[in-house]
C-alpha cells in the first residue's frame, strides 16, 4: 500500500519548500518557483493563491514583488501544508469504499484505520517546513542522510535550483 500526495499536494509542497529555500534571499516569484520546482506555471498560480488565501503564504505586487511565507518556518506543519492543498487529514465515510456495508456506525475495520490516519496526521505535524527546506538543501549539497531506505526506484531531481 502506498501513501501518496494528489498532483495538487505535491506541488503545493515543493512551492512552499521554494519559498522556504528563498527567505532571507528576497522574494521569490511564482516564474521562479516553478522554474525550480518543474511546477507548471498555470497550476501553481493558483496554489499560491490558495496559500496566501490560508495565510502560508503573503504576495507582495509589482516589479519587486514574490511570495513570502506568512508565518515563520518552524512555525508551518507538513500537515498544515498538506491541509491547506488536499483538505483535512481525516476521512468523513467509510474506507471500505461505502459498501455494500452491513454496518451503520462503524465497520471491522473503522478503529485501525482511525489509529493510522492519527498517526500519520501526528507525524505531519511534527516535521516543519524549516525542517523540508533543510532536507531539500542536504540532498541538493548530497550530504543527506536518510532515516529510511531510499525509493526502490531512483528518481530524477526536477526544476533548476542553480
Amino acid at each position: 500500500m502506498q501513501i501518496k500526495l494528489k498532483r495538487k499536494g505535491d506541488y503545493t509542497v515543493r512551492a512552499m519548500i521554494s519559498v522556504a529555500r528563498h527567505v532571507g534571499d528576497g522574494l521569490p516569484k511564482a516564474r521562479q518557483i516553478s522554474t525550480e520546482m518543474a511546477i507548471p506555471y498555470k497550476s501553481l498560480t493558483l496554489i499560491l493563491a490558495g496559500l496566501v488565501g490560508d495565510g502560508l503564504l503573503k504576495a507582495k505586487h509589482g516589479p519587486n514583488g514574490g511570495y513570502r511565507l506568512g508565518r515563520p518556518a518552524t512555525a508551518i506543519t507538513l500537515l498544515d501544508i498538506v491541509e491547506s492543498a488536499e483538505g483535512p487529514a481525516t476521512f468523513t465515510h467509510c474506507v471500505l469504499r461505502d459498501g455494500p456495508c452491513d454496518w451503520e456506525d462503524t465497520c471491522p475495520v473503522h478503529d485501525t484505520w482511525s489509529l493510522a490516519q492519527d498517526a500519520l496526521a501526528r507525524q505531519l505535524g511534527a516535521t516543519t517546513l524549516a525542517d523540508l527546506a533543510g532536507i531539500d538543501g542536504d540532498i541538493q549539497a548530497g550530504t543527506h542522510q536518510s532515516e529510511s531506505p531510499s525509493h526502490p526506484q531512483r528518481t530524477d531531481r526536477h526544476g533548476d535550483r542553480n
